[in-house]
């Protein structure tokens, strides 16, 4: 098979994936399960793919975690992301330079 059937095929299956849940689910979904399980499935998806890549974007899997620990306390605590960004740079900046 050629490299144009390859991208055919794929945009194919990408439009199904897209379109079929419109075109099959004409009704309002009244299941409060399904609702529920709709609503965060974005928000699984992106932690899903942030969270390894948190891990993996520093010399050491150990400053990551830390500063993943240090982001989660200071957004618990209610400050915005900027804060948020820093206290974890901060935390990844020392780990790495003193520590390990």
């Amino acid at each position: 098979m050629s490299n144009f059937s390859y991208i055919v095929i794929m945009a194919a299956v990408t439009y199904a994936i897209r379109v079929l849940p419109l075109t099959l689910i004409r009704k309002q979904i009244k299941n409060r399960f399904l609702q529920s399980f709709l609503y965060y499935v974005p928000y699984v998806t992106l932690a899903v793919m942030t969270f390894p890549a948190i891990l993996h974007a520093t010399q050491s899997k150990i400053s990551g975690a830390a500063a993943l620990i240090g982001g989660m306390v200071v957004a618990w605590l209610g400050f915005d992301l900027f804060k948020v960004a820093v206290t974890c740079c901060g935390i990844v900046f020392v780990l790495e330079l003193f520590l390990i």
